[in-house]
């Protein structure tokens, strides 16, 4: 089954590790939000609907970030915007353990967002230029466990600070671990070359210009560009807010202490692992056409149905938590009276 992996050359291999890295460290970091929404509810004041908006943000901002380092890449180079990505989103992930209010915490997550959604993109496009077409697919699949990899570590690391810090505290060196990533730079720079087709391009004089950024919805992309859309909207809607809730759920409804909760969702992870790894061997035995396409549809319809049974169950199970004290915080009320009182945000 991993076979396949020793017949990769040697530059193929760290490029797929590189690129793994990437993935399971930006997974890592972008999942931690979701993690803490429940204490900076308890801390802040906040409504569920001001903590959802920092998630979207985020999510929003990572769409643009993909975008344009999609077309940074092709002027610059792969490699090269692939660490500024990484850079970019372990620096603010970093920033917002610092965070005093709702505003300061949004920016700093819309920010983040961007290199997220850079790092994203940019890793698939160098992985399918260095990668060999007989096992793009595994490859691609290796790469993207990083995306359960990831989230599952930042729940066991929420786990385990929670169990061993104040819940005021805890979340904030949580934000702070999110600077590790960036050491993964340091490797990239040393270790994983550009890709040969950027090489051959950028040899040639060819440099696409801003007009880059609309090739995409011109001649025959067009439709393939909406219909791929389509199908990540459909999927990815389902997936985010289904794990951007989870903890908040499980704690707050299901009355889950903070490792309980961290356990939980690295099961859940698990099973996205399996079925990334499901997708990838697919794709490589039937094609990805027929592979993706029928697979990419069901997953789509059926997190579409996940995305709208959640929302009725967060309309139905999650009342309006502002100033709703999770228990760990109402026993540390001389910590969090070091906070400034403030009115709640996002209600009127």
């Amino acid at each position: 089954m991993l076979a396949w992996l020793r017949d990769l050359t040697s530059r193929e291999r760290r490029t797929m590790l590189a690129c793994w890295g990437g993935w399971t460290l930006d997974g890592f970091d972008q999942q931690l939000y979701s993690y803490v929404v429940p204490t900076v509810i308890a801390l802040w004041g906040m409504s569920t609907g001001a903590a959802g908006t920092i998630g979207t943000v985020t999510v929003v901002t990572s769409s643009l970030g993909g975008w344009f380092a999609g077309a940074l890449a092709d002027r610059f180079g792969r490699v090269r915007v692939l660490q500024i990505a990484i850079l970019w989103y372990s620096v603010f992930t970093f920033l917002c353990s610092f965070a005093q209010n709702f505003e300061q915490l949004f920016i700093l997550r819309g920010l983040h967002g961007l290199g997220f959604g850079g790092e994203w993109a940019t890793g698939a496009v160098l992985m399918g230029e260095v990668i060999r077409d007989k096992y793009r697919g595994r490859g691609v699949g290796f790469v993207q466990i990083g995306a359960a990899f990831g989230p599952g570590l930042a729940a066991l690391v929420y786990a385990g600070l929670y169990a061993v810090l104040p819940e005021a505290i805890a979340w904030r060196v949580l934000f702070a671990v999110g600077i590790l990533p960036a050491l993964l730079v340091l490797w990239i720079r040393r270790s994983i070359p550009e890709s040969e087709a950027f090489r051959g391009r950028d040899e040639s004089g060819a440099r696409p210009g801003i007009a880059q950024l609309f090739s995409a919805f011109r001649g025959p992309y067009l439709w393939l560009t909406i219909k791929v859309s389509l199908m990540v909207m459909g999927s990815q809607g389902g997936v985010w807010s289904v794990g951007f809730w989870m903890a908040t759920y499980l704690r707050t409804e299901r009355h889950l202490n903070a490792t309980g909760a961290g356990l939980y969702v690295t099961v859940q992870q698990f099973g996205a692992l399996i079925g990334f790894l499901l997708g990838a061997y697919l794709a490589d035995a039937i094609g990805f056409a027929a592979a993706v396409m029928p697979l990419g549809t069901a997953i789509a319809v059926f997190s579409t149905l996940a995305h709208t049974l959640m929302i009725v169950m967060l309309l139905l199970l999650l009342p309006e938590t502002r100033g709703r004290a999770i228990a760990s915080l109402e026993a540390e009320a001389p910590v969090t009276a070091a906070y400034n009182a403030r009115p709640a945000v996002g209600r009127g």
